[in-house]
C-alpha cells in the first residue's frame, strides 16, 4: 500500500537532531583537546581517533534504536501498516516518548563512550592513567549538556510530528486518552538543567586550571636555579596557549543555546494556549486542537483542550436548545392565544346556558305550584263526591261544582302539558349544551396533553369540565324520564277529567241513577287525587333536579372562568419563556462557533 506523503521519512526526521547535538558535544571536546594544550601532544591524535570511532558507533546504534522505538511510525511511513486510528494512536505514544528516550540514550552513549575511550586511551597513547581520568571528567561534563541539547531539539520535532499524526484523523479526546498527563517532572528538569549549566563550564575551567597549575609546579620543581624558576613563572603568567576564556566561552554559548531552546520549548505551548484562550474570550470558538507539550505544561494543555471540547459541545447544545425553546415557546404562545379565545367563547356559551337553566328552574317552580293547586282541587272534588251522597240537592250542587272543578282540572292539565313540553325543549337544549361542553372539554384535554408539562393543569381542569358535562347529561336523562311520567299522568288526568264531565252530564240527565253515579264519582275522585299526588311529587322532583342543574351549571361556569384565568396565566408565562429563550439565543450567539466535523471521541 502507498503511505501518505506526510508520513514518509517522518521517523528519521523526528530523531535526526540527535546526530548534530552529539556531534556538537564531540566538537567541543575536540577543541578542548587541541586548544588547551593540557594533554600530551603524542596522545592527541589517538584520542581524537577514539572519539570519532565512538561517535560513529553511537550513530549506528542510534539508527537501530530509533527503528525499534518508532516501529509503528516507520511501518506507517513505509506503507507496511494501514493508516487507522489504532495505528496512529500507537505511533502517537511512541513519538511522545521519543524525547525522553533520546535523552537517556545520549547520556548512556556518552557514559559508555567516555569509559571506553578513557580505558583505551592510556593503552594506545602510552600516557599515565591520570589522563584517562581527565578524559572521563571531560566526557561527564559535556555529556549531560549534549543530552539536554538533543532532548530539547527532539522535543520540538516530536511536537511537529504529533501534529501531523493528529491531522490524519485523530480527535483531541483520543489523543488525550492515549497520552494521559501523568508525569510532573518540570521542576526536576529545571534543577538538572541548572546543575548542568553551572557544572559544565566549571569542570572545563577546573580541568584546564588544575592541569596548568600542575605543569607549572612540576617545571618550577625541576628548575634548579633562580633564573630558571623565574622563567617558568614568567611563562605561566603569559600563558602558553589560548586563554581559558575561549573554551569557557564556547561552552557558555552552548549552554545559552540550550537555554534558548528550553525557553522556546516552554513558551511555545503556553503561547498557543494563550492565543486560544484569547480567541475564546473574544467569542471566537474554533474546533479544539491538541497543543503538545511535556510534564506540567502538557497537563495544562490537556485540561485546556478538554475544556474547549466541553465548551464547544455545551455551546452547540445551548444553541440547539435555544432554537428549540424559541420555536416551542412561539407555538405555545400561539396555542395559548387560541385556547384563551376558545375559553372566552366557552364562558359566553356557559353564561347563556346558566341563564336558561335559571329560567327552567323558575318554570319548574311554577309547575310545582300548579301541581299543588291541582292536588288541592282533587282533594276538594273527593270531599264533594262524598258529601253528595247525603242529599240530592247537595248532589246536584256537588255535580255542578264537580263539572267546574273538572273543567279547571282540564285547563290545569293542558297548562301542565304545555309546561312539560317547554321543559322537554329546555332539557333537549341542555343536552345539546352538555354535549358541546363534553366535546369542548375533550378537545381542551387533548390540547393540554399536547402542551406537555405546561398544559397539565389545564388538562386536569378540562377533565373536570368533561366529568361535569357527563353528570349534566345524566341529570337531563333523569329529567326526561320524569317529564315522560308527567306526560303519562297528564294523559291519565285528561282521561279521568273527561270521564268526570261525562258522568256529571249523565247524572244531570239521569237523576234516578244519582247514587250509582255518585259512587263512580267517588271512585274516580279518589283516582284523580292519587294521580294529582303523583303529579305533585313528580313536579317536586323536577324542581329538585332543575335546581341541581342550575347549581351544576354555576359550578361549570365558575370552573370555566378559572380555566380562562389559568389560560391567561399560561399565555403570560409563555411570553416570559419566549423572552428568556431569545435572551439565551443572544448569549449563545456571542460565541462564533466555527463549523467542523467532530470526529469520533469528540462527544458528537
Amino acid at each position: 500500500m502507498t503511505p501518505p506523503p506526510e508520513l514518509r521519512a517522518l521517523g528519521r526526521w523526528t530523531t535526526r537532531p540527535r546526530i548534530p547535538g552529539s556531534c556538537l558535544g564531540v566538537g567541543v571536546a575536540f577543541l578542548h583537546i587541541h586548544l588547551s594544550h593540557t594533554l600530551p601532544e603524542a596522545g592527541r591524535t589517538p584520542l581524537t581517533g577514539l572519539m570519532f570511532c565512538a561517535l560513529a558507533l553511537f550513530i549506528s546504534v542510534g539508527y537501530a534504536r530509533d527503528t525499534r522505538a518508532l516501529r509503528t511510525l516507520f511501518a506507517l511511513g513505509e506503507g507496511r501498516l494501514p493508516v487507522t486510528s489504532e495505528h496512529l494512536l500507537v505511533a502517537v505514544q511512541e513519538v511522545a516518548a521519543i524525547p525522553g528516550r533520546s535523552f537517556w540514550f545520549v547520556m548512556q552513549g556518552w557514559l559508555g563512550g567516555t569509559l571506553t575511550v578513557a580505558l583505551a586511551f592510556p593503552l594506545l597513547a602510552h600516557v599515565p592513567w591520570t589522563e584517562g581520568v581527565r578524559v572521563t571528567v571531560l566526557g561527564l561534563s559535556i555529556g549531560p549538556l549534549s543530552a539536554m541539547l538533543v532532548y530539547l531539539m527532539v522535543v520540538r520535532r516530536a511536537r511537529a510530528t504529533l501534529e501531523r499524526l493528529v491531522e490524519l484523523g485523530l480527535s483531541p479526546l483520543e489523543v488525550l486518552a492515549a497520552l494521559p498527563p501523568r508525569r510532573m517532572h518540570i521542576r526536576r528538569r529545571l534543577v538538572v538543567f541548572t546543575a548542568i549549566a553551572v557544572l559544565s563550564p566549571s569542570l572545563f575551567i577546573l580541568d584546564v586550571a588544575f592541569t596548568r597549575t600542575v605543569t607549572v609546579v612540576d617545571a618550577w620543581a625541576q628548575a634548579t636555579t633562580p633564573a630558571a624558576r623565574a622563567e617558568v613563572m614568567a611563562r605561566a603568567r603569559e600563558g602558553g596557549g589560548p586563554p581559558l576564556g575561549l573554551i569557557s566561552g564556547l561552552v557558555t554559548l552552548l549552554i545559552l543555546g540550550t537555554a534558548a531552546l528550553a525557553g522556546t520549548a516552554l513558551s511555545e505551548p503556553l503561547r498557543a494556549i494563550t492565543e486560544d484562550a484569547t480567541r475564546i474570550a473574544r467569542g471566537e470558538v474554533r474546533p479544539p486542537r491538541v497543543i503538545h507539550a511535556e510534564d506540567e505544561v502538557w497537563a495544562t494543555s490537556a485540561a485546556f483542550t478538554q475544556m474547549q471540547v466541553q465548551l464547544v459541545q455545551a455551546l452547540s447544545q445551548l444553541k440547539r436548545a435555544g432554537i428549540q425553546i424559541s420555536s416551542t415557546t412561539e407555538q405555545l404562545v400561539a396555542t395559548s392565544t387560541e385556547q384563551e379565545v376558545g375559553a372566552d367563547e366557552q364562558a359566553g356559551a356557559l353564561n347563556a346556558t346558566s341563564a336558561t337553566t335559571e329560567e327552567l328552574a323558575r318554570s319548574a317552580q311554577q309547575i310545582a305550584d300548579n301541581a299543588e293547586s291541582v292536588s288541592a282541587i282533587a282533594e276538594t272534588t273527593f270531599g264533594a263526591a262524598q258529601s253528595g251522597q247525603r242529599g240530592a240537592t247537595a248532589f246536584l250542587g256537588a255535580m255542578q261544582r264537580m263539572k267546574e272543578d273538572n273543567e279547571a282540572i282540564a285547563e290545569a292539565v293542558v297548562r301542565l302539558n304545555k309546561r312539560v313540553q317547554q321543559i322537554g325543549k329546555v332539557v333537549e337544549f341542555i343536552n345539546e349544551i352538555a354535549d358541546k361542553s363534553d366535546l369542548l372539554a375533550l378537545n381542551a384535554e387533548l390540547e393540554g396533553t399536547k402542551a406537555g408539562e405546561v398544559g397539565r393543569g389545564f388538562s386536569l381542569v378540562a377533565a373536570e369540565m368533561r366529568r361535569l358535562a357527563e353528570n349534566v347529561l345524566e341529570s337531563t336523562k333523569e329529567i326526561e324520564g320524569l317529564i315522560e311520567e308527567v306526560r303519562e299522568a297528564s294523559a291519565a288526568a285528561v282521561t279521568v277529567t273527561g270521564g268526570g264531565v261525562r258522568a256529571v252530564e249523565t247524572g244531570t240527565g239521569l237523576a234516578e241513577q244519582v247514587s250509582e253515579s255518585l259512587r263512580q264519582i267517588v271512585s274516580l275522585a279518589g283516582q284523580t287525587s292519587d294521580a294529582v299526588r303523583i303529579i305533585s311529587r313528580s313536579t317536586q322532583q323536577q324542581q329538585t333536579g332543575t335546581d341541581q342543574l342550575a347549581d351544576t351549571m354555576a359550578d361549570i361556569l365558575r370552573i370555566t372562568q378559572q380555566s380562562l384565568n389559568a389560560t391567561k396565566q399560561v399565555g403570560a408565562a409563555n411570553g416570559d419563556l419566549l423572552g428568556l429563550a431569545q435572551d439565551l439565543r443572544g448569549v449563545v450567539e456571542r460565541f462564533q462557533i466555527h463549523q467542523a466535523t467532530l470526529r469520533k471521541g469528540d462527544g458528537g
